[in-house]
């Protein structure tokens, strides 16, 4: 299992946490997730054998919020 720390963008109120928690959980080797909102990050624990760190990235991208 993998751990990251992404800085995202864009994010502002609960319907953000809600669209990025939700996607990026949906993905297969997604163990956890969780929006910082105060910190604009989200936290993210995957199976990197399952899952790229660049998928989670462009899944987040898709929401339209900007992983900096």
């Amino acid at each position: 299992m993998q751990n990251v720390t992404l800085n995202v963008q864009g994010m502002s109120c609960g319907h953000c946490v809600k669209a990025v928690e939700g996607s990026v959980g949906e993905l297969a080797g997604v163990n956890e997730v969780k929006v910082i909102l105060a910190d604009a990050q989200v936290e993210v624990v995957f199976d990197e054998s399952q899952v790229s760190l660049e998928q989670i990235k462009e899944t987040i991208d898709d929401q339209g919020y900007d992983v900096v």
